[in-house]
């Protein structure tokens, strides 16, 4: 199992939030109070740049979904990107390529 690291960075169109290791049920809580304490503004773009992830399960990707809630609630935007392949196809398959904005890697997000 490899440790849940999160760096958050600030940039001009919104926050951007490195997620790094596995996001599994032990850490997806991890995930969820930071993105909680991340404050949005209207118009912004909250950026998950997953590029470091090495494992994630379904609790994680209930994580993902939270932050989602997250941004749009505060009438922002939400990314992922550099979604690594194996949670890409799971993304796909179960239509929620069709929810998030995906993107290659954090340097395209906004």
């Amino acid at each position: 199992m490899k440790t849940l690291t999160i760096d958050h960075r600030d940039t001009a169109t919104g926050p951007v939030l490195a997620v790094a290791g596995d996001l599994d049920y032990a850490q997806a809580p991890e995930l969820r109070l930071q993105v909680d304490q991340v404050p949005l503004a209207p118009g912004q773009c909250l950026v998950l740049d997953l590029s470091g992830l090495a494992f994630c399960d379904s609790t994680g990707i209930t994580a993902l979904l939270a932050a989602r809630q997250h941004a749009l609630a505060a009438e922002a935007d939400i990314v992922l990107a550099g979604v690594p392949a194996n949670l890409l196809r799971v993304l796909t398959l179960v239509g929620l390529d069709q929810v998030f904005t995906l993107r290659p890697d954090s340097s395209h997000a906004s």
